[in-house]
């Protein structure tokens, strides 16, 4: 009965939801959410600049994420190379300095708080001139006036950025009279001027005061309460934003410090200084205001300008427009012919009249129009989500849960949908791509908490890519490694002497042949896995480079080769040795029979199962990454085979699969590819946010929409590659050499476009 209800529950669900009206759906939710966010882009402003200098939340205690746009972690090699020869200025009270402090130690981590408390601290790094000043001006007053001034007249060198604030000090001394408070829109309404001329040339910020944890102030400061800064703030807000000429150009109000200092001014010592956790998310702040527009790091979005179209995109959206247009226009003389085609009724005998000619069916021009009409549209979803600013974008954040409750729903519906193999051999069809998908899904929870018709599928998305999202070829490093690979396995078997299958049935010769072919891959895998130098001469060449370097040299490509180098020839022996056993006849593969006899069987499970808890248990407790990964590529092959003994040696775990996960095996590369800009976002370094406020249901329906897309680019890369790739082997290379053509001309627009950028 239970079987029943459960075989009546997919049913149900797959009557209702078809893949048909899941893309639909997602169509409609990309154009309302589209349009929705245009809507608030135009009446709420786009200026992220904006939105990290007043709004964010924490990500848990001390990741601080602003609304709307990624914030950039900045190294001190980076920050040196942002502020080299500038002259930074900060001017205020305590909490200035310690602003200052938190600064300093972004380009110096070893700077020590010291020096004169109550008096100007100069600092200054030689190796990139950059000039860091604090100036102790602790009330807003005639003082700090005349400086200001002394910035804006006189041969004074003024400050690429300043950054001021006081108030505390003032409501201290005048024992927080109101009385001080008018004094203080006075003198802050007469420096407002000075600053917005600085502005005009130097970035300056003024910061608003934080508030305080009034429990634990001392007597001295009780008079400084929330409420009087609250009132001061006010004051400040309304005087450097009512004048006619403030704008975004002048003075920028930086009142984010505030919003930080509530969620841990608790976890103050006196009540009025921040922790230094929060003073160094404040410094941080500042550091991505002005270094972000200048070094533009992929996971920075904050501040960053909307980047120029390339040469090769514009062609790249005129080809998708043409297609679009031919398409339509294509369409309506279809639909038109197929009108004046239509059967019409006679009138005296009530039947209808066939007409004269038949409809043709559709050309294989309409067929390729309609795909590349598609993957236009799917295109513009691409650039709208991680090159233009109409989405919003937000920093990863791990936790535990976020990384194992999906997992374990993914498990429950793998589970729910498990059905019987059409066949029952090892690594059958149903069953790799089983493999693919849940291995697959666990990459896409691990990332937002990863023959000629196979090689066009692996590359068209990502060549499309490469040109739309104006990436290189090796950022989608999955894809070059995987056709190198494959294009290493068909040189191996394709190489004199050819063996077949029918040849090495005739012969055993023929396998030490084959053996011996194994083993010359093997010792050229492992020559270039110990000398990095000639890997890097190889792939260094033109036109290799292009394709294969990443940030000017081939270091990531080398990593990448070298974590899996051993994995191709594993798979190539573990082929050969499947097959000598197949012919043999030493393998039971009937539907419910184990693989081998019972007693070689449940030893080779019992091996197994102990050698995949090891190895997890090993690479779970592993310290060292780096001798991890020299380790891997050895060893991950026990992981490997004792997972296909696992999963094959049983007759009933053989004869089962999850058509869930296997579902998504089969369009597990979209998805590997897809994921970088329409799921996560700023090429994986952060989240794509469709639903801002709501993490949940963002995730929910951006991932919606991401497998849509993915099913849907499978279905025309699949499409396209049956009349790209013909089984006419003269069709084909006349197409080869066309792609050649193409390929040739790209890298030739690629080179200027790198010429024209430096």
């Amino acid at each position: 009965m239970a079987a029943l209800a459960y075989t009546l529950g997919k049913r149900e669900i797959n009557h209702y939801f078809s893949v048909r009206s899941a893309k639909a759906l997602a169509l409609g939710a990309v154009l309302l959410l589209a349009a929705c966010h245009a809507a608030f882009r135009r009446y709420q402003g786009d200026d992220t600049c904006e939105y990290l200098l007043s709004s964010g939340r924490f990500l848990g205690e001390k990741v601080w994420q602003p609304h709307s746009c990624m914030m950039h972690k900045y190294k001190n090699s980076e920050a040196k190379n942002c502020l080299l020869d500038k002259h930074i200025a900060f001017i205020g009270d305590s909490r200035i300095r310690q602003l200052f402090y938190s600064f300093v130690k972004l380009i110096n981590p070893q700077v020590k708080e010291e020096g004169n408390k109550h008096g100007n601290i100069l600092s200054e790094d030689k190796s990139a001139s950059i000039k860091v000043d604090f100036l102790w001006y602790p009330e807003v007053n005639g003082s700090m006036k005349q400086h200001i001034k002394s910035w804006t007249e006189g041969s004074t060198t003024k400050p690429h950025v300043i950054v001021a604030g006081a108030a505390t000090w003032s409501i201290k001394i005048h024992n927080g009279s109101n009385e001080a408070l008018t004094q203080y829109k006075i003198n802050i309404t007469s420096i407002a001027p000075l600053l917005e001329k600085l502005a005009e040339s130097s970035d300056v910020y003024w910061v608003l005061q934080d508030p305080v944890y009034e429990d634990v102030l001392s007597d001295s400061r009780k008079m400084i309460t929330n409420e009087k800064i609250d009132a001061y703030n006010e004051a400040a807000i309304s005087i450097l934003n009512s004048s006619s000429r403030n704008s975004k150009a002048k003075v920028k109000v930086f009142s984010v410090s505030k919003l930080i200092a509530q969620e841990t001014i608790m976890q103050s010592s006196d009540g009025l200084h921040l922790p230094e956790s929060s003073r160094e998310t404040s410094a941080m702040i500042l550091m991505n205001v002005y270094c972000n527009k200048i070094l533009k790091p992929i996971d920075g979005s904050c501040c960053q300008p909307q980047p120029p179209l390339t040469l090769i995109q514009k062609l790249a959206f005129c080809f998708f427009a043409l297609s679009i247009i031919g398409y339509l226009i294509l369409s309506f003389i279809y639909r038109n012919n197929h009108r004046k085609n239509k059967p019409c009724t006679d009138m005296e005998s009530g039947e209808e009249k066939k007409p004269v000619t038949s409809i043709s069916p559709v050309s294989t021009l309409e067929t390729l129009l309609h795909s590349f009409f598609k993957l236009g549209l799917i295109m513009a979803y691409f650039y709208l989500c991680d090159r233009a600013n109409l989405f919003m974008k937000e920093n990863k954040f791990y936790t535990h849960s976020s990384f194992f409750i999906p997992i374990i729903y993914i498990l429950v519906l793998g589970v729910f949908y498990t059905e019987n193999t059409k066949e029952t051999k090892m690594l059958n069809r149903e069953q790799t791509d089983e493999w693919k998908g849940w291995m697959q899904l666990i990459i896409l929870i691990y990332h937002i908490s990863g023959a000629s018709t196979v090689l066009f599928r692996l590359n068209f998305l990502v060549v499309v890519l490469c040109i739309v999202m104006d990436r290189p070829y090796q950022f989608y490093y999955f894809v070059p490694l995987v056709t190198v690979w494959f294009m290493i396995i068909y040189a191996t078997l394709a190489v004199w002497p050819q063996i077949v299958q029918k040849k090495a049935n005739g012969n055993c010769f023929w396998h030490f042949g084959l053996l011996l072919k194994l083993i010359s891959l093997l010792t050229c895998i492992y020559f270039l896995a110990n000398s990095q130098g000639v890997f890097e001469k190889i792939f260094s060449l033109w036109p290799l480079s292009t394709c294969f370097e990443l940030n000017g040299n081939v270091y990531e490509w080398w990593f990448r080769w070298k974590l899996d180098r051993y994995v191709v020839f594993h798979g190539m022996m573990f082929a050969f040795i499947y097959l000598a056993l197949q012919k043999r006849q030493v393998l039971s593969e009937g539907k419910g029979e184990p693989l081998f006899s019972n007693k070689i069987s449940n030893v080779l499970l019992f091996i197994s199962v102990v050698c995949f808890l090891t190895y997890s248990i090993w690479a779970s407790s592993c310290k060292n990454k780096t001798e991890c990964n020299e380790l891997h590529p050895s060893v991950s092959v026990v992981q490997i085979l004792a997972f296909i003994l696992i999963r094959n040696i049983p007759g009933y775990a053989r004869s089962v699969y999850s058509s869930f996960f296997a579902w998504f095996g089969r369009i597990s590369l979209e998805l590997f590819i897809c994921q970088y800009h329409i799921w996560l976002a700023a090429d994986t370094k952060g989240i794509l946010v469709l639903i801002p406020g709501n993490p949940m249901l963002n995730i929910i329906v951006s991932t919606f929409i991401f497998v849509c897309v993915a099913h849907e680019i499978s279905q025309i890369t699949n499409d396209l590659a049956q009349m790209v790739v013909p089984k006419d082997n003269a069709t084909l290379l006349r197409r080869l050499l066309c792609i050649a053509g193409f390929f040739s001309g790209l890298l030739f627009l690629a080179a200027i476009q790198d010429q024209s950028r430096h």
